[in-house]
């Protein structure tokens, strides 16, 4: 979490664990369950959402497992403050960039504030495939630049510049280059809470 000393930093702090156990809550968690998940100390997870703990990169990234999300949404809760209002939010190269808690290669958020979903540019090069992810909320990705290929469950596809694919909660999925180049994307995630309606089917192209 890159946020200034005192004040922010303990704002931050309650700002994450917020968020926390508001996705514990959503995923019908306790405390106790979240520990045997994620194998840290159930006193520890109570501060942790209470403000009063700061998590290493290592348990933030167990703890994103354990509620099926990825460390880059916690940090980015930990560093949007809640505002109310209407707001208009411009972000310019070289913003909101979030060098750790990627599997691979750098990201950086496109929205900093309170936001209704989690927009995101992704740029790497990586030419395995990484560890897969599965979350609770939908989401969406569109390749900018290279060319990708993406693993959606049990079914995987290549994707070029201007592709894109949308997959409902509950994918397991997992990208990577498809060539060995560097690739750069826009992903966009659902905030916990906001479900669709669902419809069962199958990757289309």
């Amino acid at each position: 979490m890159s946020v200034p000393d005192g004040l922010d930093e303990r704002a931050a702090g309650a700002r994450l664990g917020s968020h926390i156990r508001m996705l514990r809550k959503t995923r019908g968690l306790t405390l106790v369950q979240l520990a045997e998940r994620t194998e840290l100390s159930h006193p520890f997870l109570s501060q942790l959402e209470r403000g009063l703990a700061q998590p290493s990169l290592g348990s933030l990234r167990r703890i994103a497992i354990a509620l099926e999300t990825s460390p880059i949404e916690l940090i980015a809760a930990a560093d949007a403050p809640e505002e109310s209002g209407s707001f208009v939010e411009v972000s310019r190269p070289g913003e909101g960039e979030i060098p750790d808690g990627f599997a691979s290669g750098t990201a950086r958020m496109l929205a900093q504030r309170a936001r209704t979903f989690h927009p995101m540019e992704v740029v790497a090069d990586s030419l395995e495939p990484g560890e897969r992810f599965v979350h609770a909320e939908d989401e969406f990705l569109y390749v900018i630049e290279g060319q990708v290929r993406i693993e959606l469950g049990d079914q995987t596809c290549d994707l070029e510049p201007g592709a894109s694919v949308y997959y409902t909660g509950g994918t397991t999925h997992r990208w990577w280059s498809a060539d060995g180049k560097p690739y750069r994307l826009l992903v966009v995630k659902q905030v916990p809470g906001r479900s669709p309606p669902r419809a069962s089917g199958q990757v289309t192209a």
